[in-house]
């Protein structure tokens, strides 16, 4: 290995978790470069950046993987602020999950995390919902953060002054390896030349886009639209997730609202018509108010999505090449702990007993046959 590879780390995707990674290996002194075709195209920006742990109704290792990762996020998100110098939007504002019928309430995986809400309740809490939602479940302990518009944008000047070089319209052709190790990547760049990067060791990051790098991953994109309407300032206080539609209310009075589920979508781009309609009907459904606030923006992802929808975290075949994919539907919730996790095993820090058990759920030998 040459000098000039030592403490060099290649980060393979420039979406929230390659980030996240990034500046976690930058503010210790490693040499970081960033590989991205086009970062805009991520999950991390166009997310509606809920952190949901029990309002999505995690189970198993994945509810604790949320619950650990939300416990890190407030100091995360403060080294983040401080360093980058702006602002991430945190709140812990709480999420409300409404329910037709008690049954379906008292079956929801995480309902002995919630309060429960009645009609009034409810109606109290979200001033003009549909009454057709009899019951409700308030997690306080639940929030988001304003990821579009405000961390991604935090992270990406953390990462540059903490010395990451970005290297954006760049698309990874062919891995460079040796002896099962990495010893770089084949990189088409904006200009159209073909270069070697070289690195002491790798990590894939490249969410839905995964396995175009390495064909053994089973990550594939689910496509999501979504758009955004401008409600009155404070109107809605708290996230409202129903269960085909979630409406998320910015500080500002903007409310994000997301998302389709679009399996069979691959990468197709752009919004659709029926998409547009489906998230109307949503709004409809929670909120029939706010189909009168005027609609702002609409954009569209794609989700990396596994085949039992976990993510995949931690070694690849290849000696040191790991991987932080396939995040789906929580990249945003699990960026703190994934970071903080690969850092440590790639480094051979100490991990706890917790840490190791999510390393052996969430390994790539679980696909194996």
């Amino acid at each position: 290995m040459t000098a000039n590879t030592k403490n060099s780390i290649l980060i393979i995707g420039g979406g929230l978790i390659g980030l996240s990674i990034a500046y976690e290996f930058a503010r210790k002194s490693f040499k970081v470069s960033v590989l991205s075709k086009n970062r805009s195209e991520s999950a991390g920006f166009v997310a509606a950046g809920m952190l949901a742990t029990h309002a999505e109704g995690l189970e198993d290792e994945l509810l604790k993987f949320g619950q650990q990762s939300q416990n890190l996020i407030p100091n995360w998100i403060k080294n983040i602020e401080k360093d980058s110098g702006l602002e991430c939007g945190l709140r812990k504002c709480g999420i409300i999950v409404p329910f037709k019928n008690i049954k379906d309430l008292k079956e929801f995986p995480t309902y002995k995390y919630g309060k429960y809400l009645n009609q009034k309740d409810l109606k109290n809490e979200i001033n003009g919902i549909n009454s057709i939602w009899q019951h409700g479940l308030v997690f306080d302990q639940d929030g988001q953060i304003d990821n579009r518009r405000r961390l991604m944008r935090a992270l990406e000047r953390a990462c540059s002054l903490h010395g990451v070089k970005f290297q954006e319209g760049s698309e990874v052709k062919d891995l460079t390896i040796d002896k099962n190790k990495i010893i770089g990547a084949k990189v088409l760049n904006a200009t159209g030349e073909l270069k070697d990067i070289r690195c002491e060791k790798a990590i894939l990051c490249s969410g839905a886009w995964s396995k175009k790098v390495l064909n053994k991953i089973p990550v594939f994109p689910v496509k999501g639209q979504m758009l955004s309407i401008q409600g009155p300032s404070n109107f809605l206080k708290r996230v409202l997730f129903g269960p085909d539609i979630y409406l998320v209310p910015r500080d500002d009075g903007l409310v994000v609202v997301g998302a389709t589920v679009e399996k069979d979508a691959e990468f197709d781009q752009g919004n659709t018509p029926n998409g547009i309609n489906q998230l109307q009907e949503g709004i409809r459904s929670l909120l029939p108010e706010a189909m009168n606030w005027p609609q702002m923006e609409h954009w569209w992802g794609f989700r990396p999505c596994t085949p039992d929808l976990k993510p995949i975290i931690g070694k690849s075949e290849i000696e040191n090449l790991f991987l932080a994919t396939g995040h789906y539907r929580n990249g945003v919730l699990f960026s703190a702990i994934t970071s903080d996790i690969i850092f440590k095993f790639i480094q051979d820090k100490t991990l706890t007993d917790l840490e190791i058990r999510f390393l052996e759920k969430f390994s790539l030998k679980r696909f194996e046959i």
